[in-house]
């Protein structure tokens, strides 16, 4: 599954480090093996920690928190069929606000660029029809954080967020009248 995932994703050499628990086959000499000769670096938590990721843990509380989590699973296939449709809303479906109200699977397709271009034209029109209701001017769409990082590499000093220049497409140019 991890190779192919790198393939179907053209992951490189050096580009990915996966993050697990200290489960018995993650540290299997196996699993280390294969990440070994795929160059993925791998990164266990911390022993005895139980939030070391939190990416997992926050998606582990949005899954126990949703309204339709049950008590109790009747079967593996229900505990199945709920995940399924729990990451199929998560990532298809699920706007997040770390990633400018957007879909993991708009972000992960490259579809996002197309997407902030036209809520800035709607925000930009919004603004030109009513400049009286935005007191601070053109308002702009929000936008995903450039790079997320659990771990900071040391040679990356600071985590640097997208700034958009103001003759991004992103943010719409008022005309000299207004």
């Amino acid at each position: 599954m991890i190779r192919e995932t790198l393939i179907k994703e053209g992951i490189g050499r050096d580009q990915l480090t996966i993050h697990s628990d200290r489960g018995p086959a993650m540290r299997s000499q196996a699993v280390a093996q294969l990440l070994a000769t795929l160059g993925v670096t791998k990164s266990h938590s911390r022993p005895h920690v139980s939030d070391d990721n939190p990416f997992s843990e926050s998606q582990f509380k949005t899954l126990k928190y949703r309204p339709d989590f049950p008590d109790r699973f009747a079967s593996q296939d229900h505990g199945l069929d709920f995940c399924r449709g729990f990451f199929h809303w998560h990532n298809e479906e699920y706007c997040h606000w770390g990633i400018g109200l957007l879909t993991p699977a708009v972000v992960h397709t490259g579809q996002a660029t197309a997407i902030l271009e036209a809520r800035a034209s709607v925000l930009a029109a919004a603004h030109a029809r009513h400049p009286e209701r935005f007191v601070q001017g053109v308002p702009r769409p929000l936008t995903p954080a450039a790079e997320i990082w659990l771990n900071l590499p040391e040679n990356r000093p600071t985590i640097r967020t997208l700034e958009l220049p103001r003759d991004s497409k992103f943010v719409p140019q008022l005309s000299q009248s207004h």
